[in-house]
């Protein structure tokens, strides 16, 4: 099963969204909010910024459901 790798991350903090291309092969820890400036880590649970604030959760996890 492919995964899909874009995924619009959401700032919790000022609630500005933004499509961002996933890595396939590893999970980002950190984002930084282009408007705010805030630097996003994951939820308590969650890999990365992607499973906590994307659309769509990080190809890892996509690929837990194959």
């Amino acid at each position: 099963m492919e995964s899909t790798l874009e995924s619009t991350i959401t700032c919790p903090e000022c609630g500005f969204a933004k499509e961002e291309t996933m890595l396939n092969d590893s999970c980002q820890f950190f984002y930084d909010c282009i408007n705010c400036k805030a630097t996003l880590k994951p939820k308590a649970g969650d890999c990365c910024v992607f499973c906590s604030y994307g659309t769509i959760k990080c190809p890892s996890k996509q690929c837990e459901a194959c």
